[in-house]
């Protein structure tokens, strides 16, 4: 399960306390659970009104990304929760990643085979890749990235 047993280290880790990291798991687990993220309202039912100031501090901490007006949830990296052209299947179940590296991040944090399908950003070509053992088939595809790392969360959405 992604997350779990995470403990983060330095100013992030100061930014959240156990409680905090506590409902980053069940926002994770709950993501692998219904496909999709967890609405505020199911969190709260969940886990009290505690949720909505510690999502703002995980939000705020680069643990998961909230919608602009921070009323749900954007990402859980790997996971989106809006539709990307990255979907991932898995174990009966779909979801989606927010690039193509997150795609092969999501079968990677669940510990199991899965497909990706996509479409070149260039052509417009289908791209279906199957992984197994933690390897992808066919393995010719490359993955660019444009944005340096230093710079993913200056715009983590468009990056």
């Amino acid at each position: 399960m992604p997350g779990t047993g995470t403990r983060l280290a330095g100013p992030v880790r100061a930014l959240m306390d156990d409680r905090d990291i506590q409902i980053r798991n069940h926002v994770y687990r709950r993501f692998v659970e219904l496909g999709r993220a967890p609405t505020f309202a199911e969190l709260e039912a969940e886990l009290g009104d505690e949720v909505r100031p510690a999502l703002c501090r995980l939000h705020d901490a680069h643990a998961l990304v909230l919608e602009p007006d921070r009323t749900e949830i954007r990402m859980a990296n790997p996971f989106s929760a809006v539709p990307t052209p990255y979907r991932v299947e898995a174990e009966g179940r779909s979801w989606y990643g927010n690039c193509a590296w997150d795609a092969f991040g999501i079968p990677a944090a669940l510990h199991v085979d899965g497909h990706v399908s996509s479409a070149c950003p260039d052509c417009g070509e289908p791209i279906e890749i199957d992984i197994r053992d933690e390897r992808p088939f066919p393995d010719e595809h490359v993955f660019h990235v444009v944005v340096p790392a230093a710079h993913w969360w200056d715009d983590i959405v468009f990056t």
